[in-house]
């Protein structure tokens, strides 16, 4: 063979061998690069999924009914409670079930992302409870309501005197749903309206109605004895008086006395935004159909929301001649058939508070 013959093979085996170490190297690059990109996703995604976020102190999200996932994602993003909006998105895709609930969410600690995809996949809201004592006016609840961060105090009053359908079968004529507002211990989560809210109280008063017997039938007296079981309620905080301050003003009803009851001026005023915090003499000649000094009977509506022991002792008063009571400076009371035992008794609870 000649040289000329031998030189192009020669050329042609090292090109392919060269070629060869070209693919091998670019396919090890290319391998490593693949490599090193799934383990930085990889990386990524197990940082953005399983290392815990902690959110800032306290964090209350409100996810409204409606939301979608996206915005769920984003709402929870903007908050600190996930790092990444995507991959709350993907995890979601991966675990449909269960569905996202609706809700108020209070973050308080460090939690990675499946667990506070579960919290609200399982609906681990955060509920206000609000305590309404006997005795609270619609201006204290709204007060009570307010502070727990359910809405404005002004909002809610404006709800207690405007859905009086909600009574309206127990007191036509009411001006609002004073009296019908039950005290209780109530759990209530912001996706709730003030109105869904007062709902609850109302109805809590229904169920407390039919159990000692306060029925709505066409002779009902609703109206009349809730009205009495308010002013019962905030006369005494005594229960086992209350059946006995209720005969009084049930006796006093009868002789067509006036009631003369403290608390009903104060309510007047509340109504009227005048009460300055105490009650002096010339505030018991304020005009007002609610002021029992000047204007004789019940007046028009309940003055605050009495609890299940004022209703009982308005349906159900003491049989006596009591017209008249009085403190006795021991948070009880003592009791007079007549004016003169009545000045007596005031004398007395003068005389324990040191007063001439």
């Amino acid at each position: 063979m000649s040289t000329n013959a031998v030189l192009p093979a020669l050329y042609s085996g090292h090109f392919v061998a060269i070629g060869k170490d070209l693919y091998t190297g670019t396919l090890r690059t290319l391998i490593t690069l693949l490599l090193g990109l799934i383990l930085t996703v990889g990386g990524w995604v197990a940082w953005q999924v399983y290392v815990p976020v902690v959110p800032p102190a306290n964090t209350s999200l409100l996810l409204r009914p409606g939301y979608t996932t996206r915005r769920i994602a984003a709402e929870l993003k903007k908050a600190g409670v996930i790092r990444s909006e995507l991959a709350f998105r993907l995890w979601h895709a991966w675990h449909r079930k269960p569905s996202l609930k609706a809700g108020e969410y209070l973050f308080e600690r460090a939690a990675t992302l499946p667990q506070v995809h579960a919290r609200i996949g399982r609906g681990d809201i955060y509920f206000h409870t609000v305590t309404i004592p006997e005795g609270y006016t619609m201006f204290d609840i709204a007060k009570a309501m307010e502070d727990a961060g359910l809405g404005s105090a002004a909002d809610f009053v404006h709800v207690a005197e405007t859905q009086t359908q909600l009574i309206s079968d127990l007191a036509p004529d009411a001006k609002s749903l004073e009296g019908y507002l039950f005290p209780n211990t109530y759990e209530f989560t912001r996706t709730e309206s003030l109105e869904e809210m007062a709902a609850t109280m109302v109805h809590q008063f229904r169920q407390v109605a039919q159990q000692i017997g306060l029925n709505s039938g066409p002779d009902s007296e609703v109206s009349k004895i809730v009205t009495m079981a308010s002013i019962v309620e905030k006369e005494t905080a005594a229960p086992e008086e209350r059946p006995r301050v209720a005969s009084v003003y049930y006796n006093r009803l009868e002789r067509k006395m006036a009631l003369d009851a403290d608390p009903s001026v104060i309510y007047a005023e509340l109504l009227t935004g005048t009460y300055q915090g105490s009650l002096h003499h010339a505030d018991l000649a304020v005009k007002s159909p609610y002021n029992t000094y000047r204007f004789p009977g019940l007046p028009p509506g309940p003055i605050a929301n009495p609890g299940k022991g004022a209703l009982e002792a308005a349906l159900h008063p003491e049989s006596t001649k009591f017209l008249y009571f009085v403190s006795d400076g021991n948070g009880h009371h003592r009791f007079a058939r007549s004016l003169e035992e009545h000045n007596r008794n005031v004398v007395a609870y003068r005389r324990a508070l040191g007063l001439r």
